[in-house]
């Protein structure tokens, strides 16, 4: 005779698979950060939370919510320029000493004859505007399309001017290259990702029109090699995360580039001893951030229990099923003098 709950397994849909553990194991319970911390990648403005973003969260309330979370200072990194960056720096005004902006430059006008005068009068008029560095989204890669209407690859020459006159004036670069692998790889039973890219399928990139991951990796190394005056923060881990001894390579090798570690706490908490081994050695080149945005919840807590303690076994986020991948963490704690250069000291001797 079948029993009932023989044949509710039978019939269980992954989705509907949330597994309790019954490991039990000491846990160190962390909800404040041991140290002040700078978020180095948030987002105030149009890129996450659309056109309307003025009116979909108040500015004093979301400051004292980050200052309530352990957080003394955010980089607010925005694809932003001209009459928009205008917007958004009167959004985030009287804030200014708690979130430092980053802005950009419209790509696409390349090709037009006055380009670099245009790269140069508008990165000139955002840094008087108090803006400290770029920043570039991996639709610089992936959807914006030149006059040939061609993929942008971001080490274009055509480029050049901006991470040369980035360099000259001062400015940071930070771009996001890349989405985890798992995002150029067929969607099917092999995929580590399927239940988030079934449930977001326009995340996927594997297309044969579009670039491959390896040659994104491959872009963005020649990007940092050829421009080695300009300080680059290569977003979510380098792009790389599920790698981190290729990301350490490149670490190695120029010396003009940072990660962050930006919403990828489950690709490094599910190889602690590889990570914490990448932490020590890179200590002085890793920035802390989550990718939080003005009015959504803030997911800092695993972050500080992954970086601070030697838990096991642990979710990565907050919600009852994880959405990037059916695994679990385990801390990596850092000394204190570690933990205080990813924390904030890296960030501030960038100048954020």
């Amino acid at each position: 005779m079948t029993s009932a709950s023989d044949r509710t397994t039978k019939s269980l849909n992954l989705a509907d698979f949330v597994p309790r553990s019954e490991l039990v194991v000491e846990r160190v319970n962390v909800t404040k950060p041991k140290f002040p911390v700078i978020d180095t990648h948030t987002h105030f403005g149009p890129l996450v939370l659309g056109p309307n973003y003025t009116e979909r969260y108040d500015t004093a309330r979301e400051v004292e919510r980050f200052k309530e979370a352990g957080i003394k200072r955010v980089v607010n990194l925005e694809v932003v320029w001209g009459e928009e960056l205008d917007r958004l720096l009167r959004k985030i005004h009287p804030y200014e000493e708690f979130i430092t902006t980053f802005s950009s430059v419209d790509v696409t006008k390349m090709a037009e004859p006055k380009f670099e005068s245009y790269v140069r009068s508008t990165l000139r008029e955002a840094k008087e505007k108090g803006v400290r560095g770029l920043k570039f989204w991996k639709d610089l890669g992936l959807s914006l399309k030149d006059a040939d209407d061609q993929y942008i690859a971001i080490d274009d020459p055509r480029l050049k001017v901006i991470w040369e006159t980035a360099a000259e004036f001062g400015l940071i670069v930070l771009l996001h290259v890349a989405d985890p692998v798992a995002f150029f790889r067929p969607i099917d039973q092999y995929n580590e990702r399927i239940e988030e890219l079934q449930r977001f399928p326009e995340w996927s990139f594997h297309h044969p029109a579009l670039y491959t991951f390896e040659q994104l990796m491959r872009q963005q190394e020649n990007l940092i090699r050829d421009n080695p005056f300009t300080t680059f923060i290569i977003a979510h881990g380098g792009s790389y995360s599920e790698n981190l001894g290729c990301v350490s390579q490149w670490l190695e090798q120029y010396p003009n580039m940072y990660i962050d570690i930006a919403a990828r706490l489950g690709e490094f908490g599910r190889q602690p001893y590889t990570a914490r081994k990448f932490f020590e050695k890179h200590q002085d080149r890793i920035l802390f951030g989550i990718d939080a945005t003005a009015g959504y919840p803030l997911g800092y807590q695993p972050y500080f229990e992954f970086l601070e303690t030697w838990n096991e076994y642990f979710d990565y986020s907050l919600s009852e099923t994880p959405g990037q991948g059916r695994w679990k963490i385990y801390g990596i704690g850092l000394d204190d003098t570690i933990l205080e250069k990813v924390y904030y000291k890296n960030a501030e001797r960038l100048g954020l």
